[in-house]
């Protein structure tokens, strides 16, 4: 029996059909895709208006309207076809100053989809229509129609079902064209945007400066109070708008990023978004903000991409220094002074349990005097007898606590008094105090007539981990010799590159040497780390610096949250307790250094340490509005 002649595949040329289906994949991922494309050629069409509409998450229909300069039937004819476009002065792909530029996008919707152009110019009798319908193409025809281009888009990849069959709902795919719609809205300001779901509007914003238009895409409802963001490194300029770390959502959707008025999602930037907020948020949290880069056409790369959303730099360290120098620079404010006020209700749950009070150790500070304050100004006096204390004062104390409370003075009114007190200034945002409840939080009045109230033990928090973490800053973190040096088996690219950042681990108490082809040999670890295993930590310091090599030693997210975890406990430890009742000139001054400290609007687990309520949040808790 003669054995089966083995298959021998034959070189053939692809249809015209099936090659535009398949460059259609690419560009054409998912309604939301498809829609992002269309509002893009609207903007480089110069409208003023656009008017979007989708029916069943894009699926079904799309509709997306402008008031553009529209295209003649020559240039409707071009526009579908692949690689055809008007946005390109040369052919050297350096300088791309629009939003498209590949000559893909209709091509492609038209490969996959039921595509209907309607097009006028401010000059022409009448306008022109096109039909695309799998790739088939039909000649121009007159109609009439308004000045500029309406495209509508029907069965959504009805011409390539696999795709169609792997859609997600109808409200997960709205989501997303959503979501696109948002991040185009930011991108031009000046443009009036208009958005309709499944007939329900979603979106109607007139032409505005880019703050209003950012504090309404974010949800916030006074522009006011964002952060502005404005940085400079050589020729890249960093502008935009961020919110308080109080501020912030549970996946990343609430991050804008603009690289010269293109929409992106930046794997870069948002890392560096991140590594900004780190020390200030909650972990588990993401931050919010709008991020907008300028820099030169040749230092970017946007042909990386059919969706042009993943950008390329050449500098991309500077990219990185700048955004989160920036945005350090920003958050680096006083509690009140600026920022989005913390809601009265908090965004979830705390988690933080603390631990209870121990025993001061020996030489360390009282919790003014790691503010500052000169030991001959201290406050807190030697304990006095209960029976001498009024009785709302002792109550509530946390088990354990070894802090004294304050003497009574016939000029100091009680804790729980709302006597009048000196009226707050105007160059105080956190106000006077008036009053402490539950011996925890301080109740204040602003110059303007809003309250304010503030946990006492997250705040002092935060003050007291400031002054710790700028003493360890200020010099190199003491090590602590290991008895047996430790052996740590990585791979040979990881040890070299723990080797050639030796010097700067030794900054932070980590002294290492090669030892042999893939191992170093660890003698010391950080003091305050105690105890901690220094295989684990070299071996994540290793991946982390692998997979970030432009991330410095101190922003590696295994060694700074291990540094700073410790900062923050010697700081719970060392601050004021909750239950820990003061007099209004102690509430005052823990008030005033909030608002010189840096970061101090949040404490050192990420959660609001201060709340303003207005006479509008007033009203509106007792139903007065």
């Amino acid at each position: 029996m003669s054995e089966p002649v083995p298959f021998q595949p034959v070189l053939r040329r692809l249809s015209d059909a099936v090659i535009n289906r398949i460059a259609a994949g690419e560009v054409i991922e998912r309604p939301a895709a498809a829609l992002k494309e269309l509002v893009e050629n609207a903007l480089d069409a110069q409208a003023r208006r656009i008017r979007v509409a989708i029916v069943n998450g894009g699926a079904d229909r799309i509709v997306v309207t402008d008031d553009g300069v529209g295209m003649t039937p020559d240039e409707l004819a071009l526009a579908v076809q692949r690689h055809c476009t008007s946005k390109l002065s040369d052919e050297t792909l350096v300088r791309i100053a629009t939003l498209g530029f590949r000559g893909e996008a209709l091509p492609s919707v038209g490969a996959a989809a039921r595509l209907t152009i309607t097009s006028r110019k401010a000059d022409s009798d009448c306008a022109w229509r096109i039909h695309v319908a799998g790739g088939e193409i039909s000649p121009p025809e007159p109609c009439s129609g308004e000045k500029g281009t309406s495209i509508l888009v029907e069965d959504m990849f009805f011409a390539t079902p696999a795709r169609r069959k792997f859609l997600k709902s109808a409200r997960v795919e709205g989501s997303h064209a959503e979501a696109a719609v948002r991040r185009l809205a930011l991108t031009a300001p000046d443009v009036a945007f208009f958005m309709e779901v499944d007939g329900r509007t979603i979106l109607d914003r007139p032409a505005e400066t880019l703050e209003a238009r950012a504090a309404a895409l974010l949800g916030i409802e006074d522009a006011d109070g964002l952060l502005k963001l404005d940085g400079v490194r050589g020729d890249m300029k960093l502008s935009g708008f961020a919110c308080s770390p109080s501020v912030h959502r549970p996946t990343t959707a609430g991050q804008f990023m603009l690289v010269n008025g293109r929409a992106v999602v930046d794997p870069l930037l948002r890392t560096s978004i991140r590594v900004a907020y780190r020390r200030v948020i909650e972990s588990g949290r993401h931050p919010v903000a709008v991020i907008n880069l300028s820099l030169p056409y040749e230092q970017v790369d946007v042909n990386v991409h059919p969706a042009k959303t993943e950008l390329r730099f050449a500098d991309e360290a500077g990219v990185r220094s700048l955004v989160i120098g920036t945005i350090t620079r920003a958050l680096g404010l006083g509690a009140g002074t600026a920022g989005v006020r913390p809601g009265f209700s908090a965004p979830r749950p705390a988690r933080i349990v603390y631990p209870p009070a121990a025993p001061r150790s020996e030489g360390f500070a009282e919790p003014f005097l790691a503010l500052g304050a000169q030991p001959a100004a201290r406050t807190f006096a030697p304990e006095q007898p209960v029976s001498d204390r009024p009785a709302m004062m002792s109550e509530g104390r946390e088990a354990g606590n070894q802090f004294p409370d304050p003497p009574l003075r016939p000029d100091d009114p009680p804790a729980y008094s709302v006597s009048p007190v000196a009226g707050p200034e105007k160059d105080h945002p956190l106000g006077a105090a008036v009053a402490q409840v539950l011996s925890t939080y301080i109740i204040a009045v602003t110059a303007d007539d809003n309250m304010v109230l503030v946990d006492q033990h997250a705040a002092h928090e935060r003050l007291t981990h400031e002054v710790l973490r700028e003493q360890f800053l200020s010099g190199t973190i003491r090590a602590q010799r290991l008895l047996v040096p430790d052996v740590v088996e990585l791979s040979r690219s990881q040890a070299d590159l723990l080797v050639s950042r030796a010097d700067a681990l030794s900054k932070l108490g980590i002294d290492l040497e090669p030892f042999g082809a893939g191992a170093v040999l660890v003698r010391s670890l950080p003091a305050l780390l105690g105890n901690a295993s220094a295989v684990n930590l070299l071996r994540d310091l290793a991946e982390e610096l692998d997979a970030d090599d432009l991330a410095s030693i101190e922003e590696t997210p295994t060694l700074d949250a291990k540094l700073d975890a410790v900062i923050a406990r010697m700081a719970c430890h060392g601050s004021i307790r909750a239950g820990r009742s003061l007099t209004i000139p102690e509430m005052n001054a823990l008030l005033r250094r909030m608002e010189e400290t840096p970061r101090a609007g949040t404490c050192s687990h990420g959660r609001p340490t201060w709340v303003r309520l207005t006479r509008n949040d007033l009203e509106l808790l007792f139903r007065r509005r």
